[in-house]
């Protein structure tokens, strides 16, 4: 880890829905062309998080920053436009659309020609193009995600934020899109993503952070959390 500051920063994250807290002063940050992720048993506050930093919880303490300005107070939307791309479990994709009409929505927010974008989006999910005029909801699950991180990307975000992308796809499957994902992390983008398969998103973590009640229980690279006994035995399982 760096000494620099991270480029998103939530930091001592307080808050949850109606009464009750799910985070307790939680720290999650994740630099640029890094992936970082947060792993953790269920319940555990992973999505949670997430959603604290694109602005989709009231935070009773704490803030989010990026680039070093704070954005604390900004809107999912007003997230968006400074370059911050969520990438939801579910219901994200337009099932009725076509994956290239899904893809342009992803760049409803450009006023410029995002032709490039499409054929970057293309050349990272070479099975896109091939379905480009298939309806989304004749996809595979996989296929899906591919839809999703692709119509995420057409905003041509600094941060992609993905909660549990490979849930409820093969492991040959989940082992091509983390492939994809550290081909975006190349390109310079920050990625932060909730992950169920702790073991393997750890392997292609730069840092992880491994929550437990919504509190940071362990905070470290992938490779570090990856060989720390405590950390195997009681969520790596061994």
């Amino acid at each position: 880890m760096n000494g620099a500051e991270d480029y998103l920063i939530g930091e001592h994250l307080t808050g949850g829905y109606g009464g009750a807290n799910i985070l307790h002063d939680c720290n999650i940050g994740v630099g640029r062309g890094e992936i970082a992720v947060i792993v953790g048993p269920n319940g555990a506050g992973k999505s949670t998080a997430m959603k604290a930093v694109f602005g989709m919880l009231n935070l009773r303490e704490g803030s989010v920053r990026l680039d070093g300005k704070d954005i604390t107070g900004l809107t999912p939307q007003a997230r968006v436009a400074k370059g911050m791309s969520f990438v939801p479990q579910n219901h994200n994709v337009f099932t009725s659309m076509s994956v290239e009409e899904n893809l342009e929505m992803g760049a409803f927010i450009r006023r410029d020609d995002f032709t490039d974008t499409l054929g970057q989006v293309f050349d990272l999910f070479p099975i896109l193009k091939e379905k480009r005029r298939q309806a989304a909801g004749e996809l595979s699950g996989g296929q899906r995600q591919q839809v999703a991180v692709g119509r995420a990307l057409m905003t041509k975000p600094k941060v992609l934020m993905l909660d549990e992308p490979t849930a409820g796809v093969s492991p040959i499957v989940m082992n091509e899109l983390f492939d994809r994902i550290i081909e975006v992390a190349k390109s310079g983008i920050a990625i932060l993503m909730v992950e169920q398969n702790a073991r393997q998103a750890l392997r292609i973590a730069d840092k992880g952070y491994v929550l437990v009640q919504g509190r940071n229980r362990y905070t470290d690279t992938g490779a570090a959390l990856m060989a720390n006994p405590e950390v195997r035995k009681a969520f790596l399982g061994g």
